[in-house]
């Protein structure tokens, strides 16, 4: 048994397509399977909404995918319920539109333009005249977690030490030093993204396939077999040893 998980996709719809291309390229030779996507669909890249209507339109079609909420999901629909929307996982000095968190790009893929540089209340009112109720609750419905095999899928982790029937939404798409700072096994193996790193790592009790996508990097993918990770690339699989990372 298998199963295919991608980092976090931030807008990068090109990305995205060319994985999927490897992962079939994979299935061809190994058997079909699912792909989960680990969540933050939208934000600092250049396509949100086209990611969203991909990945909503394959899963109406019949693709065996799994999209998991991230925090930037919840972000956007939070904005888009409320201007003055305030995620308890983000900062008090944050808000969505704020270059940090990137909302302003993921407006523009849907007309919406210089968003950060405007009056909130406006932009709002455009986003919500513009952002297909559709799109909304696609994002709403995204589970928070998915386990298959040995293997937990979660965007951001989970709380070390709560069973994972009980982990709650504010840390499966936000939490990070309490679980990343934790060496301990988990059960299944977790493979979540939410903190940026270089390339998929493998840390024997997880693994974290956030590549920097929405900073430049690369969009991954890898496919776990049992707890065997294999990251993929162009050229095919090539294995993710544990290391202390």
């Amino acid at each position: 048994m298998h199963t295919y998980a991608i980092g976090d996709i931030h807008g990068h719809l090109d990305q995205l397509r060319r994985l999927h291309d490897w992962i079939a390229a994979d299935m061809a030779q190994n058997g079909t399977a699912p792909i989960v996507h680990i969540g933050d669909l939208v934000d600092r890249g250049p396509d949100s909404k086209g990611v969203i209507d991909y990945l909503s339109d394959g899963i109406a079609a019949g693709q065996d995918w799994v999209v998991l909420k991230g925090n930037h999901d919840r972000l956007f629909t939070g904005f888009l319920c409320d201007q003055h929307y305030q995620d308890p996982g983000l900062r008090s000095d944050l808000s969505y539109l704020h270059p940090k968190i990137g909302g302003a790009a993921t407006l523009a893929s849907y007309g919406i333009k210089n968003a950060a540089d405007r009056p909130v209340a406006p932009v709002h009112a455009e986003a919500v005249a513009a952002v297909p109720q559709s799109h909304r609750s696609f994002l709403e419905s995204r589970p928070t977690s998915f386990a298959r095999d040995e293997a937990f899928f979660a965007h951001a982790g989970i709380r070390p030490g709560v069973a994972l029937s009980a982990q709650v939404e504010d840390d499966l798409i936000w939490i990070r030093r309490e679980f990343l700072d934790d060496p301990r096994d988990h059960g299944p193996l977790i493979i979540h993204g939410h903190t940026a790193i270089d390339t998929p790592t493998h840390y024997g009790n997880r693994v974290n396939i956030d590549s920097s996508a929405a900073y430049g990097g690369p969009l991954s993918g890898i496919v776990i077999e049992g707890r065997d990770v294999y990251h993929l690339t162009a050229a095919g699989r090539v294995r993710l040893s544990p290391s202390a990372g």
